[in-house]
């Protein structure tokens, strides 16, 4: 459409001053003719264009001219380049049309807000994609991601204390983030530990702390090149053990939380039974001793060997425990 097409050209001048007129026609897919034709239409509707002829000519606005056509703030324009993860767009066919309007964008901001809006499009990725069965993952929670976020925009390294799902005291880390991942509303930071890639679950972190030291990033390398990387790692590590239980009603919104990443199938779920019954797939049997702290409110129904892991688990569990000190006296009772 010819008002498409006028608007790209302002945006062009707006963004390169002086462009060539052969160099405007092969980006907009029409001829030389026709970019002189739009021109003297920009001009007759009040836009200060002119053409210059010669070897070192061109098409340009005049000094000083420029036109706010998004009316945008900072903040606003930062929101825009809150990319989705490769693959949203992709599946509705819009990568490309993605992409050009967020060109055309970019190049309407006031110069001012364009540096923050690149950077934003380069720390912050959103995936709305849920976990593949038997990946990490749970429920959002509510995270401060403050300190995090000014690391990440600032490029300064970051100290975390930080637990990981199986220990039971935090560990301290010095690391160089690339960026923040929501990942179905799960906020992870993306960072190298050492060199080497690594994924901190926000709401994990116990306490950080911006050092003033610089974030020493691998040259080249960019969030959305490291996330695909560690997506892949958990979402292809292998589901060795299907086990299939029943989970009491009135503890299954804790056991989601604490076991969602594990569901593979949605819950069979009557309604009206005082059970629920789920799916879920381990990497190896010893990791369905994460249900024995839900005791008798989760029953293992299936196979037969993760029942007898846990049956073993819970005999070695009774026998520690066999001789308890009596509250009255202090002595041993059996």
């Amino acid at each position: 459409m010819k008002s498409d097409r006028l608007l790209s050209i302002l945006l062009l001048l707006q963004t390169r001053g002086r462009v060539p007129a052969h160099e405007l026609a092969d980006r907009l897919e029409v001829s030389v003719r026709t970019i002189y034709r739009d021109i003297d239409a920009l001009s007759s509707s009040g836009v200060p264009v002119y053409a210059e002829r010669g070897r070192h000519g061109g098409i340009a606005l005049l000094p000083g001219f420029r036109t706010d056509v998004t009316g945008l703030t900072q903040d606003e324009s930062r929101a825009l380049f809150i990319l989705a993860a490769q693959g949203a767009h992709a599946a509705l066919g819009l990568d490309a049309a993605l992409g050009s309007a967020l060109r055309k964008v970019m190049a309407a901001l006031p110069e001012p807000h364009r540096p923050a809006a690149e950077l934003t499009s380069r720390r912050i990725l959103v995936d709305s994609a849920r976990w593949m069965p038997g990946a990490r993952g749970s429920g959002p929670a509510e995270v401060d991601l403050d300190v995090l976020q000014d690391a990440v925009f600032a490029d300064r390294r970051l100290r975390l204390r930080y637990r990981h799902g199986g220990d039971a005291e935090p560990s301290t880390y010095t690391v160089d983030p690339y960026g923040l991942v929501s990942k179905a509303g799960v906020w992870y930071l993306v960072a190298d530990r050492r060199g080497a890639p690594q994924l901190f679950r926000a709401d994990r972190v116990q306490s950080a702390t911006r050092t003033e030291a610089p974030v020493k990033r691998r040259p080249g390398v960019e969030l959305a090149d490291i996330w695909g990387v560690l997506k892949r790692q958990v979402e292809d590590r292998p589901v060795g053990v299907e086990v299939t239980a029943r989970v009491a009603r009135d503890r299954f919104a804790l056991f989601l939380r604490l076991n969602g990443h594990r569901v593979a199938t949605p819950p069979e779920d009557d309604g009206e039974s005082e059970w629920i019954t789920v799916r879920l797939g381990y990497g190896v049997l010893g990791e369905v001793h994460a249900l024995l702290p839900f005791a008798a409110a989760v029953e293992v129904l299936s196979p037969p060997e993760a029942r007898e892991e846990l049956a073993r688990a819970a005999a070695a569990v009774t026998e520690l425990y066999r001789d308890v000190p009596d509250a009255g006296n202090g002595s041993a009772r059996r």
